[in-house]
């Protein structure tokens, strides 16, 4: 079993990513490619002490970016979704 921290890279902090945990109770995180659902709610669970009642993820791919004469390509990335249960909170950076 995968250590917590090889599984969640880093917090999503965007304004929709806000609006969802302010709304929804929903933490956005970017992930390993090769974590499934199961390993991030675990991951989720031990990391932060709280209870997962939902996790979704979403495949990102890179987008091709031009800088002149050269074409280069970002790297894909995989996203999770997850939603804490009633009553559950975690505070990261801005203290709600």
């Amino acid at each position: 079993m995968r250590d917590s921290y090889e599984i969640l890279l880093r917090p999503s902090i965007t304004e929709k990513s806000t609006q969802l945990k302010e709304g929804q109770n929903t933490l956005v995180f970017d992930v390993d490619p090769r974590a499934n659902k199961t390993e991030i709610r675990r991951a989720v669970e031990q990391a932060f002490g709280v209870k997962v009642e939902e996790v979704r993820t979403m495949n990102r791919p890179g987008k091709v970016k031009v800088s002149g004469r050269r074409i280069g390509r970002r790297p894909d990335r995989k996203r999770a979704l997850v939603r804490l249960k009633a009553g559950e909170k975690v505070d990261f950076i801005e203290g709600t």
